[in-house]
Formats: C-alpha cells, sequence, structure tokens
C-alpha cells in the first residue's frame, strides 16, 4: 500500500522556503522594522566620540531621557548584560559603547518612528569601563547616558 501523505519537508528544504519567503516579502516592501547596522569605520573606531561622529551624530550631550540598564559589577566581560530605551521622538539610530575596550562602539540599532527604542544586548567588556548608551536624534544630537561597570574578569584583549 502506497503512502498517500504528503511528505513533510527536511530542515534544509524548509530553510529554503523560508528564505524565498522573506526575499518575496522584502521585494514587496515588508522589511524588518529594526535592524542590526554595520558600519564599519564605526565599529573600528577607539574611541566614544569618533564612533558616535562615525554615525551620523554631532556633539554629544548628557540626557535624563536616555535610559541605560547595566550591572554595577559584572563577575564575567565575556557576556555582560546591556539594556538601553528612550521615549523622545526622532531618534534615529541606537548605540552601546564601552569607553576602554579595544573597539569602543559594541551595537548599534537603526529605528525608525515606527519602532520603540528599546533594545538589550549582551557585549564583551575587556576590563572596568564607562558604558555609553547614546541615541542619535534625526536633527544629528547624540544624546547619551552612562553608567561604570565593574568587570572581576575580561573577555576582549587589547
Amino acid at each position: 500500500m502506497k503512502n498517500t501523505f504528503p511528505q513533510t519537508p527536511n530542515r534544509r528544504d524548509a530553510l529554503k522556503q523560508l528564505a524565498s519567503l522573506t526575499a518575496l516579502l522584502v521585494g514587496a516592501g515588508y522589511s524588518t522594522f529594526a535592524q542590526a547596522a554595520y558600519n564599519k569605520a564605526a565599529f573600528d573606531s577607539k574611541s566614544v566620540n569618533e564612533a558616535v561622529k562615525f554615525q551620523g551624530g554631532g556633539g554629544i550631550a548628557e540626557s535624563k531621557d536616555i535610559l541605560l540598564n547595566a550591572p554595577d559589577y559584572a563577575e564575567n566581560g565575556a557576556a555582560v548584560a546591556i539594556g538601553m530605551s528612550t521615549g523622545l521622538p526622532g531618534v534615529r539610530k541606537i548605540m552601546i559603547l564601552i569607553e576602554k575596550n579595544p573597539a569602543s562602539l559594541a551595537a548599534s540599532f537603526e529605528v525608525s518612528e515606527f519602532v520603540e527604542a528599546n533594545f538589550s544586548t549582551r557585549v564583551k567588556m575587556s576590563q572596568t569601563s564607562d558604558v555609553y548608551a547614546v541615541a542619535v536624534m534625526a536633527d544629528g544630537r547624540a544624546l547619551f547616558s552612562k553608567k561604570e561597570v565593574k568587570v572581576t574578569i575580561g573577555s576582549c584583549g587589547s
């Protein structure tokens, strides 16, 4: 007796179908609302101000409207949980920067007015350092909040 049930796709076929569907949706204008952005010069920068400049921001100014969620102490710098958010209108980029890392910029996200500027990730820290949460506004202003995170075991080398 022959099996009349349709065969379930294997993992490779399922991934191919998902990739095709994604390409169709992006081609039709349904792109992701927020996405990680890669700017080689910004990610290679050695200072906070330089990274902000390469990401399109002007001079940075501290703001109480930028909320940074980071631990006071990190037992291991390999995976430090960092979160940031803001309710300000006109945010175009969100960045997390680690002042004393070999490369300051740890994460950068492009956002639009349709996305709540609220992100969290895990970053590597080589040593105790100030961590910056920076929001680049539509007018080019860069607003930040910072907090010192003490690392007992570093992760990334110089």
